[in-house]
């Protein structure tokens, strides 16, 4: 049977009780441990930022700590040489220290109050300037100016868009059975509580637009599907209907929802708008049907069932028809998420009787393992397509893990307050026009 299956990989449906919705900083936040880099990492150095020590080191801290996280940059030492955007460097020096770019900055107070942080990347063997920007932040914004900076070093060098400025869902376990929904920067800090509860809480996901979180909430001792606005905190029940509700996936347009409702007996996939309007059923197995995932396209919705006998990984048109198997390595395949270009599927496989992180490449339909780990859950591609966020057990407590596509840069976040678990990687940070 698929229930007990998925409960082994943590993916049962858990009652939940909502007692407060917090503003205020969680006082856990996720620390990130680098286990593994990339081939072929660009040698870069990152000067100290000139202007108010106390801001600049913070604001070059944040610049460093991004880039080297990402696996893909061999950082050089710059020997606390301090450098802002405005000065002629000694390329020469930069070379024989073994950088190919360097980026050098300053902060500084603006007219109004606030501050501006600015920044120029520099090729050392061509000796120019690749790229450059100001952005005026406030003080307790500056991590934020930090991050942008770092996504447009991590976009010039690179070739596509950084991560960096994005923001991630998790749920902690605490002791005295306190669950906390928390939304922290990509680098796990500025953590916050969107929401309490005295009971377990799953199955978060981020609205395309990263302005709704979707959750499941047992307030009435029942599955209940919610819709919570992060800016508001205004909550609209999706999905309320007799039995178990459950496992919210958006559309890519963020005007639908697809679900899991055993309204009509059994679970199978639905679809509904938003505000919890026109329900629609999608699914009509003689099995379980769960956890869907829309294609970026929007024209098909990939999901878990066990019609065919073990759960494996199927995708479904959005009318309804035109239902195709695409797992067939394996007697257990699970959870399956889309690449944001589509090329993609990364999934929970059982090998050896551990639950592990694959991917696998939809138009060849090669599959990759891309963990070593023995219960990993829950994966969430970044919005770059770069890395996936998963949760797992290490040494008895549930922390989480962002793996690249290609298995070759592995990070590892903790929060030592407790277990974490079930991660969802919000979309690409909305910039201020």
């Amino acid at each position: 049977m698929l229930r007990p299956l998925l409960n082994l990989c943590g993916l049962s449906l858990i009652a939940f009780g909502l007692l407060a919705l917090l503003q205020t900083p969680a006082r856990a936040e996720l620390t990130i441990e680098i286990t593994g880099a990339g081939a072929n990492r660009i040698p870069l150095a990152i000067a100290d930022f000139g202007g108010e020590p106390g801001l600049s080191r913070a604001i070059t801290s944040v610049v460093r700590g991004d880039l080297e996280r990402s696996g893909l940059f061999k950082m050089i030492d710059s020997g606390g040489a301090a450098l802002t955007e405005a000065s002629a460097p000694i390329y020469g020096d930069w070379k024989a220290r073994g950088a190919d770019a360097l980026a050098a900055g300053s902060i500084s107070a603006s007219g109004d109050g606030r501050q501006e942080a600015r920044f120029r990347l520099f090729d050392v063997n061509k000796q120019g300037v690749l790229a450059g920007s100001a952005f005026v932040t406030s003080t307790p914004m500056l991590r934020a100016a930090g991050h942008r900076i770092a996504d447009a070093i991590y976009e010039k060098l690179i070739g596509e868009p950084g991560v960096f400025s994005t923001r991630i869902a998790y749920v902690v376990r605490g002791g005295a059975g306190r669950y906390e929904l928390q939304i922290a920067d990509a680098d796990g800090q500025n953590a916050q509580a969107a929401l309490i509860s005295r009971e377990p809480i799953i199955s978060p996901t981020w609205s395309p637009d990263g302005s709704r979180l979707a959750y499941v909430s047992f307030e009435n001792k029942k599955p209940v599907i919610f819709v919570h606005s992060l800016a508001t905190g205004r909550r609209v029940v999706v999905a309320n209907f007799k039995g178990s509700n459950s496992a919210p996936a958006w559309s890519p347009d963020g005007n639908k929802l697809a679900v899991v409702l055993s309204k009509d007996g059994g679970s199978q996939i639905f679809t509904v708008n938003a505000d919890g309007s026109g329900v629609r059923r999608l699914t009509t197995s003689s099995g379980i049907s769960t956890e869907p995932c829309f294609s970026p396209d929007g024209q098909f919705l990939y999901f878990t069932s066990d019609q065919g006998g073990s759960p494996q990984i199927y995708r479904i048109g959005v009318n309804g028809n035109d239902t195709q198997r695409v797992t067939f390595d394996g007697t257990y395949n699970v959870t399956p998420r889309i690449s944001p270009d589509g090329r993609s599927m990364a999934f929970i496989s059982r090998r050896d009787g551990s639950f592990r992180l694959a991917a696998m490449d939809l138009s060849s339909k090669q599959v990759q393992i891309l963990t070593d780990s023995h219960k990993d859950e829950s994966p969430s591609f970044a919005p770059n397509g770069r890395m996936i966020l998963i949760a797992t057990e290490m040494g008895g407590r549930g922390v989480l893990s962002a793996v690249s596509v290609d298995g070759r840069v592995k990070q590892r976040l903790s929060v030592s307050a407790g277990d974490v678990r079930e991660p969802a990687w919000g979309p690409f940070a909305r910039q201020a026009k």
